[in-house]
């Protein structure tokens, strides 16, 4: 994968660059794919429904409305979205079972850690655009992170 500050380097005028807010937690350095979304608060749900479907070639961008009081994504979700082909997740909200997720060849980018589970009430929305870090996140827009930070756009770069 090419680099993100090498592909703003080429492309500044096609890209939205998310606001530096998160760490990353998964084995992979770097990733890459189509965009889709899930909008939820407290609630990982739709997470994992989202990701027991066919994920390949694409990233799962969670907006959890910042909320740092539980995480969205575990050991369990994480080893589901790598059996189901997805490339990474980003997650505005926390991520919790850190080392395991580490150990997982998936990349996982999310504000913190937070060792209490979400509830389970199933509410939420999935594949409509999300804006947080400064930058909006539409399903079927391109993104690429790496160790550098977040870069979206409406399409992969030529």
């Amino acid at each position: 994968m090419t680099r993100t500050a090498d592909l703003y380097d080429s492309h500044a005028d096609l890209l939205q660059v998310a606001a530096p807010l998160f760490q990353d937690f998964g084995g992979a350095e770097s990733f890459e794919g189509i965009i889709a979304t899930v909008k939820v608060f407290e609630d990982n749900t739709l997470v994992r429904s989202m990701l027991e479907g066919d994920g390949e070639g694409k990233v799962l961008v969670i907006d959890g409305g910042g909320s740092l009081r539980c995480a969205l994504v575990g050991d369990q979700i994480g080893a589901l979205a790598q059996d189901h082909g997805w490339r990474g997740l980003v997650v505005y909200g926390c991520i919790r079972d850190a080392r395991q997720l580490a150990e997982l060849p998936i990349g996982i980018k999310a504000l913190a850690t937070c060792p209490a589970k979400s509830v389970k009430r199933g509410e939420g929305q999935q594949q409509l655009a999300v804006r947080f870090a400064g930058i909006s996140f539409v399903p079927g827009d391109h993104l690429w992170a790496d160790s550098d930070g977040i870069i979206v756009a409406p399409a992969p770069l030529p």
